[in-house]
């Protein structure tokens, strides 16, 4: 494949906040999932990989380069000579004309990431620990929003929910702040408390939360057996432990023979696309294609799944919802398309791209460069769309308050009605 590791993540954060991950970062990018919430070579390191442009060599450039960057050099020199506080931090500039010629794109998944950013976003998928407050969370919008919490998190134990808006960070307005600066201001060390402003949309109110910070661990995967002998299967987010995990407790749940399965895909915000290749391999019997890449000159490339799956033949039911993005949705798409599960819950996030993370030299960072598009196996259209569920339950506050679950009620009920 052209991506030897390729990240779906969507800047949707991919922070984890203080024991998040943004997609994913710890604090910030994503923050850890909710429990609603072949195979390819890959590299050890998780951002790096085969890209576009090989590292050192450049793209065409216009011959009249000098003129084109002018106005570049001319605001340069005006800001070293005029401006009040000197000297300027050169290094800070840089970054920041980084950062604006990634926005220039008009991508909102491709983007500048510090050294400081990039090596967090480097070691989140590996199921490190954090200290923050364990949510995932979506840095593109006008204000940090929660996508889902980590199970027992200071999040969730503040009872934050998918779509609350960080409106104002100890006192402090938000308004016009970036997402990955106003993350930086969520984290901090373990013990040290937080105070988050929050606009919930659904109630349209807002109100303080206090957060103590706490270590946490990112979590993969989990299973256990639910009462009416169904197996529960949840898994967090796709990173360098997830196959394994969800392997072992695919292997201690089959062994109670369980009558169906339910794979929860709730908040979880993405990941590897290997990960998700391998995680869908699971469920599918045959090799098939999981996934589709369609690139910018309209080639494509289909990534099949392996043989010799743990779950292929127990009856299937996928949960899904609004903060199920990217590989996530890679997992859903596929097994919808090929009839393999039935899909209950909500419309997904809706994140069909690839971002390859590119490191710069001499250590300066990473971009994050939007390099395909991604397509079921049956060639649907994923990003801006996604995948609508085969049974639509919503998930409401009074649920919630109430500690219901209509959308996992309605999974058990399709598969002890044979579905």
């Amino acid at each position: 494949m052209k991506a030897s590791r390729i990240l779906l993540f969507s800047v949707i954060g991919l922070i984890l906040l203080a024991g998040a991950f943004s997609g994913g970062l710890i604090v910030g990018w994503v923050l850890p999932g909710n429990p609603w919430a072949t195979t390819t070579q890959v590299s050890e390191k998780p951002v790096t990989g085969e890209t576009p442009v090989q590292e050192g060599e450049a793209t065409a450039t216009p011959a009249n380069t000098e003129t084109l960057f002018s106005p570049f050099w001319e605001a340069w020199d005006l800001v070293h000579n005029y401006y009040i506080d000197q000297p300027v931090d050169d290094k800070k500039l840089m970054q920041g004309a980084i950062r604006g010629m990634m926005e220039g794109l008009g991508d909102e998944h491709s983007s500048y990431m510090t050294p400081e950013e990039y090596q967090t976003a480097s070691e989140d998928l590996a199921g490190k620990e954090y200290s923050g407050i364990g949510a995932w969370v979506d840095t593109t919008q006008d204000y940090v929003t929660i996508m889902s919490t980590m199970p027992g998190s200071p999040a969730e134990a503040a009872d934050l929910r998918t779509g609350d808006q960080v409106i104002a960070i100890d006192g402090k307005d938000q308004t016009g702040i970036p997402g990955d600066v106003a993350l930086k201001s969520i984290l901090g060390e373990e013990g040290t408390v937080v105070k988050l402003t929050i606009y919930r949309k659904a109630t349209d109110e807002t109100f303080d939360v206090v957060i103590t910070r706490a270590k946490i661990t990112v979590p993969s995967a989990s299973a256990k057996m639910l009462d009416n002998g169904i197996a529960y299967v949840v898994v967090y987010q796709f990173g360098d432990k997830t196959t394994a995990e969800l392997r072992d407790g695919l292997k201690s749940v089959m062994a109670e023979k369980p009558v169906g399965m339910i794979l929860d895909l709730r908040g979880n915000t993405g990941g590897y696309l290997n990960t998700a290749v391998e995680v869908v391999s699971e469920f599918i019997k045959v090799s098939q294609v999981a996934i589709i890449e369609e690139y910018g000159d309209g080639t494509r490339q289909e990534l099949k799944t392996n043989a010799g799956g743990l779950a292929t033949d127990i009856p299937l039911v996928v949960l899904v919802n609004g903060g199920t993005a990217s590989a996530a949705e890679i997992t859903a798409g596929a097994i919808q398309d090929y009839g393999r599960g039935k899909i209950v819950g909500t419309i997904t996030y809706g994140k069909g791209t690839v971002q390859n993370w590119i490191p710069l030299q001499n250590d300066q960072g990473a971009i994050r460069v939007t390099i395909a598009r991604w397509l079921t196996p049956k060639g649907n259209q994923i990003n801006k769309v996604g995948i609508q569920p085969d049974y639509v339950v919503e998930l409401t506050e009074d649920d919630v308050a109430n500690n219901r679950d209509p959308q996992l009620d309605k999974a058990v009920e399709l598969l002890l009605q044979g579905q």
